[in-house]
């Protein structure tokens, strides 16, 4: 059966042709045309699809093995070459964010008073430097809860780390919600070159609505814009090596988070990560705004507009920042070549579990990074005692085989954003509850590729183009 995808965008047609990876500008007779032939069964070939077929496209896809193509260096890759260890130093937190994954809003573990070993952690160490020997760049990250309350073990494993890094180059990250940064830590930071993410959510209003204190409740803001303010008066070199990272609540006032991160003085010169609140394991629906969204999708509208010269640089909402990468992903992949013959293949999504960003809970359990649920036996997959479960890992990194009659004839097959996330119900990796996450994911690549498709004729140059606004 052959696998491709009709859809208009700014007035035209086009089709994209799963097996060539091609998107092609149709005619509108032949646009109906191939209409008609998805509703036949594909068995109403006229002489214009024939045509089609004879220049290589809607070609029946040939069976291949479900495969991901990282799979046969798989063990390779986890005992030579892992990039990144996170540790999570401790469980507990001095802030109660409100949609924090350890609030109970979420499947998975809840805010405890667990704490990283100095043994577990000088072992997770050692398993770093004993997987990476073909790196020659490691990272050594520090998570919680809040890492900081663990400030003395982390100065030790920094400490340990460099001891043991010796011919790479090795670097610290945290992620912190800085209100434990007094000048100590703050020099610590910076004298170690730590990369630091600061979590700030915009205005007061917006950041003090979720991000307040375990002890009482009282918002968090002040305390965030005192340090981001000493970092850029005291340590103005640091800041490069300082970003924000925002969740966004789609319930706060869209305008004056994004001018808050434009303009405020302590803040614009800042790389600014945003995300919306999210769903992934989640018990109940975020709430939303429709306004919210509305004003989003018209700050995308615009960063087009500013990648097509017709609005000037810094127009357009940090908050849209990331918005041009799914475009940029559409046009890459469809500049390479498929091949009919191929035996071996894999839908795209899933990463090698644990090589850029392995996670070590307090306990030395690993998880393939920290955004996977704590709670699930379905993602754990092994122990810094007994090192890597590799079918685990192997099952993680070929999701796709839990639903490969699906996958095989899903025109969206190359651009893929499914990972084990979306299958884990934290007893297994199901097929049933990874297939409840297509009908999403292929609407939001049928938006890119209109989005795309108008934008490429309007001819913005995507060779040329920056990622990021």
């Amino acid at each position: 059966m052959p696998v491709f995808h009709t859809f208009t965008a700014g007035g035209k047609r086009y089709m994209f042709d799963a097996n060539t990876n091609v998107i092609i500008n149709l005619k509108e007779d032949l646009y109906f045309e191939l209409e008609k032939y998805m509703q036949s069964g594909y068995k109403e070939i006229t002489p214009a699809i024939e045509k089609l077929r004879d220049r290589g496209y809607l070609k029946d896809r040939a069976d291949f093995e479900m495969v991901h193509p990282m799979d046969s260096t798989l063990e390779y890759s986890l005992e030579r070459c892992i990039g990144t260890i996170a540790l999570q130093v401790t469980q507990g937190c001095n802030l109660r964010c409100k949609y924090c994954a350890y609030s109970g809003s979420y499947d998975n573990r809840v805010h405890s008073s667990k704490r990283m070993s100095k043994e577990i952690a000088f072992k997770a160490i050692d398993f770093l430097f004993d997987h990476s020997i073909d790196r020659d760049r490691v990272s050594l990250g520090f998570y919680g809860g809040e890492p900081l309350l663990e400030l003395d073990l982390i100065k030790e494993c920094v400490k340990y780390a460099k001891k043991k890094s010796i011919g790479k180059e090795l670097m610290f990250n945290i992620t912190s919600n800085t209100t434990l940064i007094t000048d100590e830590v703050l020099k610590f930071l910076y004298d170690n070159e730590f990369s630091l993410t600061v979590s700030l959510d915009g205005d007061r209003q917006a950041h003090d609505k979720n991000r307040v204190f375990a002890a009482n409740g009282a918002g968090t803001f002040s305390v965030v814009m005192q340090i981001l303010e000493k970092i850029q008066t005291q340590y103005p070199d640091y800041m490069e090596r300082v970003h924000i990272n925002a969740v966004i609540d789609p319930t706060t006032d869209f305008d004056c988070t994004s001018n808050f991160f434009s303009d405020y003085k302590t803040v614009k010169d800042f790389y600014i990560q945003a995300n919306l609140i999210s769903e992934y394991y989640r018990k109940d629906e975020v709430a939303t705004d429709e306004e919210y969204r509305e004003k989003f999708s018209y700050e995308i509208f615009k960063m087009y507009l500013q990648k097509l010269g017709r609005l000037e640089n810094g127009s357009v909402s940090k908050l849209v920042s990331h918005g041009f990468h799914s475009l940029k992903e559409i046009h890459d992949k469809t500049k390479m070549p498929s091949s009919l013959t191929i035996k071996r293949d894999h839908h795209s999504g899933p990463c090698v579990p644990g090589i850029q960003r392995l996670f070590v809970d307090v306990e030395g359990n690993l998880y393939p990074c920290e955004r996977v649920s704590e709670a699930s036996k379905a993602v754990r997959m092994g122990h810094i005692d007994t090192g890597f479960d590799i079918d685990k890992a192997r099952a993680l990194l070929n999701i796709g085989k839990l639903t490969e009659k699906e996958c095989k004839q899903c025109w969206a097959f190359r651009f893929c954003s499914a990972c084990a996330v979306q299958a884990d119900n934290l007893e297994e990796l199901s097929a049933e509850k990874k297939l409840q996450n297509c009908a999403l994911i292929r609407g939001h690549i049928d938006n890119m590729m209109r989005d795309y498709c108008v934008m490429r004729d309007l001819g913005c140059n995507f060779d040329k183009e920056k990622l990021f606004v």
